[in-house]
């Protein structure tokens, strides 16, 4: 098995292994992973944050031993804090990171950070102060930055900056945490989930005080809820179906 290091900012994460494959997530600096499998310009990779897969461009990450890969797993999550911080490399240049980048590879990449940080687990009710950072953040399939991202990825990335990891696509986290009956049940910070025509979860979103949520779509926005789903007022019409909410910490 090998092993490799995200050493850039932002990386897109790809479907099949090719430049025009669908976005799938992206990877962002210091995130780690195993490689599962390495072609001549692709790899197929398993991250250890959340265990998702998919395609990486060779020239966008670095390898790793597995005494290092596991160092990482050992490590309190250390956090850019900011919405854009940067850091100062080997040769004096600078590198942007985002919100919720993984400090725990300055050392291994010779990097040098001075920006505010997030430490550990945070209390529950700090979620949607931090979803907040995201209000107003451009729709982005499978997008996980300030820059763009999508409705889950805003919802992990939000567990994130507050030391609960949780998976990555709508589908996958609705299959953690407890299930609630009623919306009356749920506490700011709990997850939303909505379903299509099929019956398949296809968009999630962060409960707030007094049925409003917060939710990536067209962009990170603030909606009302009831026991129907997502009610967009200034359309006039709900926007999304309710299947479950979750408590999940």
């Amino acid at each position: 098995m090998q092993y490799g290091i995200c050493n850039l900012s932002i990386v897109p994460l790809r479907l099949e292994p090719q430049d025009s494959s669908e976005m799938v997530s992206q990877i962002l600096y210091g995130e780690h992973f195993k490689i599962l499998e390495q072609r001549k310009k692709w790899s197929r990779i398993r991250l250890a944050f959340d265990k998702y897969e998919c395609w990486i461009d060779n020239k966008q990450f670095i390898k790793i031993t597995e005494e290092q890969y596991k160092s990482f797993d050992e490590l309190p999550g250390n956090l850019v804090g900011d919405l854009v911080e940067f850091v100062s490399c080997e040769d004096n240049q600078l590198m942007t990171v985002s919100l919720g980048t993984s400090l725990n590879a300055l050392d291994l990449f010779k990097h040098h950070y001075e920006g505010s940080k997030i430490v550990g687990k945070q209390e529950k009710n700090n979620l949607v102060n931090t979803a907040y950072h995201f209000l107003n953040a451009p729709y982005l399939w499978g997008g996980r930055t300030i820059f763009g991202i999508d409705c889950s990825g805003f919802t992990q990335m939000v567990y994130k900056l507050n030391g609960y990891p949780i998976l990555r696509d709508a589908s996958q986290q609705a299959t953690q945490g407890e299930p609630l009956s009623f919306i009356e049940e749920s506490e700011p910070g709990d997850l939303a989930f909505f379903d299509n025509e099929e019956g398949r979860i296809t968009h999630v979103g962060i409960m707030m005080k007094d049925n409003y949520i917060m939710h990536a779509h067209g962009k990170v926005r603030i909606d009302r809820i009831d026991h129907t789903g997502i009610y967009n007022t200034e359309k006039r019409l709900h926007t999304h179906k309710l299947r479950v909410i979750k408590k999940i910490i």
